[in-house]
Parts: structure tokens; C-alpha cells; sequence
């Protein structure tokens, strides 16, 4: 059950990865002042950052490590175990994932100068 839980949080963390930069782009096109917000800004490059950086040093990810102590070695047997799995994990080569991992730590750091974030008022 907790391996469940951390694999969830493991898959949202990834979800804000992914989905912030992309959401980042259609807000800049849409006027949504939200993207600029700098808390998000910087908290969203600071967890690719992490990312790329682990996957550079050839770092297995903590979140990773964790889960799969908690389950012993074991693949998830519960409903939202095996989907959460098979939508956050896949079978590539390595490098494949740093690069991958490192292209988009790039595009978010590029973004950051291409709409950069505002202090707000307040």
C-alpha cells in the first residue's frame, strides 16, 4: 500500500514535469498570467534539473530505489499499482531516458528566457 502511494506521488511528480512545460507554452499563447508565476517556475526547472542531472551521473532515481524496497523486488499487484507502473516506466535503452531527460531540462531552461516569469504584485 505505501509502495502504491509513492509510486502515485512518483507519477505526479512526472506529470508536473512533463505537463508544466507544455502547460507553460499554450499559457504563453493564451495570456494565462499563472505560467509566469516564479515559485512555479523555478520549482518546475528545479525538478527536471534534478532529473537530468541524476540520469547524467547515471544516478538511479530515490523515488525509484524506494519503491521498489518497499515492495521487495516485486512488480505492483494492486489495480492502481500495475496501471500508475505501466504508465510512468518503460523498456528503452538508458540513454535514451538522459537524453530525453536532458533535452527537456534544456527547453525548460530556454523557456524560462522565452517567457520568463514576473514577480507579482503584491
Amino acid at each position: 500500500m505505501l509502495a502504491d502511494a509513492l509510486l502515485v506521488v512518483h507519477f505526479l511528480i512526472a506529470g508536473f514535469i512533463v505537463g508544466g512545460l507544455i502547460l507553460v507554452w499554450i499559457g504563453a499563447l493564451a495570456g494565462w498570467a499563472w505560467v509566469r508565476n516564479r515559485w512555479f517556475r523555478y520549482l518546475h526547472l528545479a525538478a527536471i534539473a534534478g532529473v537530468a542531472a541524476e540520469a547524467l551521473l547515471g544516478i538511479a532515481c530515490p523515488l525509484t530505489i524506494w519503491e521498489d524496497l518497499l515492495r521487495g523486488g516485486a512488480r505492483p499487484d494492486s489495480f492502481v499499482g500495475r496501471w500508475v507502473y505501466r504508465l510512468l516506466y518503460y523498456d528503452a535503452p538508458e540513454w535514451m531516458f538522459t537524453t530525453l531527460y536532458a533535452a527537456w531540462a534544456a527547453a525548460t531552461l530556454l523557456t524560462l528566457r522565452f517567457v520568463p516569469p514576473r514577480r507579482t504584485a503584491g
